[in-house]
């Protein structure tokens, strides 16, 4: 008995000595080590960088140009025929275009959860235009007593050269990954350009001879038009060395100006936090 009571105590004795020896492990929670899915890189704090962009953007001129048109019928024969409700066509045109620019903003990290706000800008092209014509002679005389050869040539156009969001961010932190939503204001700088023209011309017969025609016309042009809209989108950051980063995302901005245009871009870019 005492053989078996001596050899318990060296065995605890051991026992207690290799343990005492052994680091101390992390808890366990469920199937994962606590600690380990946990973000590797601290994104709080400001950070810069430079992208580059191709988009496409969707201009909608339906009805941009009707007043322009509508003071033209004022007190105007041709007003009879219904001239100021005529579809001229003018509908939708998307044009791809390019850009390049840089961002610039700031994090908060609360262990995973990352959030921000950032400016981001681009320059490039994004625009499009588009041109319409509609004739029509008069089915009977008008007031006047003659009849009326009307044409009406519509054209419009806008080219935004520059693009800035001010954006609020909400981004996960997943080791060196950094996936992201986004959305906020946008602004940009727009060259706009709209034009209507109307020949008219007159006949005592509805088979002619109609006169030389008589040329009335209005015109708007805006160059580095201030234009004022929304932005969202989802982007991702990979954290390559130090304070480096790689920037891969999509943003889609709308603008409600005279001429309704929407710009989808897909952006490339590198970063630098501090």
């Amino acid at each position: 008995m005492r053989r078996f009571l001596l050899a318990a105590m060296m065995f605890g004795a051991v026992t207690g000595a290799r343990a005492a020896d052994m680091p101390d492990l992390p808890v366990l929670r469920g199937s994962y080590v606590e600690g380990l899915n946990r973000s590797t890189t601290n994104w709080a704090g400001f950070y810069v960088g430079g992208q580059a962009g191709y988009g496409t953007s969707t201009e909608n001129f339906g009805g941009s140009n009707k007043n322009l048109l509508t003071p033209l019928l004022d007190h105007n024969v041709i007003s009879q025929m219904d001239v100021a409700n005529w579809d001229l066509g003018l509908g939708k045109v998307s044009q791809h275009g390019t850009g390049f620019g840089g961002f610039a903003g700031y994090n908060w990290q609360f262990d995973d959860i990352v959030v921000g706000a950032e400016v981001s800008y681009i320059h490039g092209t994004y625009g499009g235009s588009s041109t319409a014509s509609k004739e029509l002679i008069s089915g009977s005389p008008l007031t006047d007593s003659f009849f009326h050869d009307v044409r009406v040539d519509s054209t419009a156009s806008i080219q935004i050269t520059d693009m800035a969001t001010f954006r609020g961010r909400a981004a996960y932190a997943w080791g060196c990954f950094l996936p992201y939503i986004f959305g906020g204001v946008g602004f940009g700088n727009a060259n706009i350009s709209r034009s209507v023209t109307i020949y008219d011309s007159i006949s005592t017969s509805a088979l002619g001879p109609f006169s030389t025609p008589f040329v009335n016309g209005a015109t708007d042009v805006r160059h580095n038009n201030l234009v004022v809209g929304y932005s969202g989108g989802l982007g991702i950051d990979v954290s390559l060395m130090g304070g480096l980063f790689m920037r891969a995302e999509w943003e889609y901005a709308r603008y409600t100006t005279v001429i309704d245009t929407s710009v989808n871009t897909v952006r490339v870019g590198l970063g630098y936090k501090f």
